[in-house]
Order: C-alpha cells, then structure tokens, then sequence
C-alpha cells in the first residue's frame, strides 16, 4: 500500500508542473503579441459589448470636433479603450492611414480624388467609413457689410480680380483672404462645389492649417473672407449666402445648397474589433441624432440627395 500512495503522489505532481509550464508558456505569448504593435493596441473583450485597445485618428479639422465628442462619449462607456483625435487637414490623414500611420484617417473628400498618381494605390487599400455629411459656407468679417455673394464674385475675390469691399456692394475695406493649406478638404470642397475651379494662393493671402484658427483670424482682421464648415460659425463671424441661398441645413438636405461633402472615416483594410465598435457607435440613433445635429453637421441618411465621386448629384 505504501509504494502504492507514493506512486499516486508522484504522478500528482508531474500533473501539477506540467500545467504550471503550460501556463508560463502562455505569458511568454502574450508578452511577444504586447510587443508587437502597429497603430493599435490588439483589441480584447472586456464584459458585455465593452472592449479595449487605442485608436490614433487624424485629418480633417472639419470633423475634428464631432470625432472628439463622440471619442469622450466612447470611452466613458468603454473605459478600456483610448482614443487621441489630431488634426493637420484631410490630405494628412488620408496619407497617414495609408501608411498605416494611424487608425482612422478623417477626410471631407474621397480618398480618390487626393490620393492619386503615385498614391492611386494606396487609396485602393482604404476603406470608406462615411458618418456625416459637413456643409461649408464663405465667411467674413462682420464690418465687410455684405450678405450674400454670387459664384462669380466668389471666384474674382479669391483670384484677386476683386480687392475690395466696395466693389460687390460693401465697406471701402481692402479684402485679405485667410485659406487652407492644399492639403485640406475644406479648401477642396468649398474649390470644386462653391468655385468650380482651383485656385492659386494670392501674395498676401494668409494660410492656417485649422478651422479653428481661420475662424479666429476672420473674427480679428478687419476686411477678412475665408471659409468654414457650418460646426464652426457663430456671431464672431458673418455667414455669407450664396447666390442667395442660405448655408442652412434644410437647404443642404433638399440640394439646394451645393457646397457640401461627406465626412470620412477611412480605414486602412477592415478595422479591428476596437476601431470597428467606434465606428458602429458613430452610425447610432445616440450619435447621428445628437452630436452630429448638436454640431451643426447633417446626418448622412437624412439627405434628399445623394453625391458620388466625381461631384454629381442625384435625387435618393
């Protein structure tokens, strides 16, 4: 009896050391998948519809503040999960998510209309989230005493073939345009859809890389026009009609004002579980009726009209 225990102990204890190696094996998996990150941080289930990981999102300064606000939302209900939100203009995180640079890359434009020549195949790559759609309306400075401007007189001020106020109808004011950078999809949108044609920057212009700082620099400098997507007004600034249509959501929805784009989330591939539960959260009744109209965008599938590439319009 006595060899017969000792036997049942030895087997005992192989058992336990085999499962303590299995265990230990385990670890030294985990720490090789840790230290292999790109982008993200591997997305792991918590409790529930919760998850974990770290999003880096770049872009468009256009829908900077929706991202931003609808990130805080995310991660107070996935305590789990970071998301860093930065700016820099649509050309730059369409280029960085197609290096794989960040996450998301936000843009007011198809990736096919920036991305191209040497990039067309990168741009093949990405993968098209669309969460909004941003109107953008021409601004000034609220003494330039004008309240509505036609396409032509838009396209002579910002080819300086107009300089002053006074000739479309304002204040003897000298006119001192503040744009984007040609990286933006801001400049891009309010080019093709409220110019119909690209333009050159003028000596003298000003450039700033935000909207931020282009609402900032119109609200300060006297005799200013520049242009800014609808989240960004307020009576610092003056809204200028065009063609006497008002920048307004309904007329936006209806096709009556032309100067509009989707916003993008691209995606370099598929998403991971992490970015693709933020994505899903976007597209929600929470979001889409709340911070997107809160912020003055327009949600996608509220539009009466539809617009594809290339810049036509249908009716939906």
């Amino acid at each position: 009896m006595r060899s017969k225990k000792s036997w049942i102990m030895a087997l005992a204890l192989t058992s336990v050391l085999a499962l303590s190696a299995c265990g230990n094996n385990g670890g030294n998996n985990t720490a090789a998948n840790e230290g292999n990150t790109g982008a993200s941080s591997a997305p792991t289930e918590t409790s529930g519809a919760e998850v974990s990981g770290s999003i880096l999102a770049s872009g468009s300064t256009a829908l900077q503040p929706l991202v931003e606000q609808v990130a805080e939302k995310f991660m107070e209900k996935n305590a789990g999960v970071d998301i860093q939100v930065q700016g820099g203009g649509s050309g730059t995180g369409l280029t960085q998510v197609a290096e794989k640079q960040v996450d998301i890359g936000n843009s007011d434009v198809f990736a096919e209309e920036k991305l191209k020549d040497a990039d067309a195949e990168k741009a093949k790559a990405l993968v098209d989230h669309q969460v909004a759609v941003v109107a953008i309306a021409a601004v000034s400075h609220p003494a330039a005493g004008v309240d509505t401007l036609t396409k032509q007189q838009l396209v002579d001020i910002f080819t300086g073939k107009i300089t002053n106020w006074k000739e479309v109808g304002g204040a003897d004011q000298k006119i001192q345009i503040i744009n984007r950078p040609a990286s933006s999809g801001t400049r891009a949108t309010f080019e093709k859809f409220a110019l119909g044609t690209k333009t050159e920057d003028l000596p003298g212009s000003i450039q700033e890389d935000s909207s931020g700082t282009v609402k900032k620099m119109i609200g300060e400098t006297p005799g200013a026009i520049g242009y800014l997507a609808l989240s960004y007004l307020d009576d610092s600034v003056k809204t200028l009609n065009y063609d006497g249509v008002e920048p307004s959501v309904d007329n936006v929805v209806s096709g009556k004002y032309p100067v509009w784009a989707y916003e993008h989330m691209y995606t370099n591939g598929e998403p991971n579980a992490t970015v693709k539960a933020f994505l899903d959260y976007f597209l929600t009744d929470e979001v889409q009726n709340g911070d997107v109209t809160e912020l003055g965008y327009i949600p996608a599938n509220k539009m009466q009209v539809s617009r594809d590439v290339a810049g036509t319009v249908t009716n939906k």
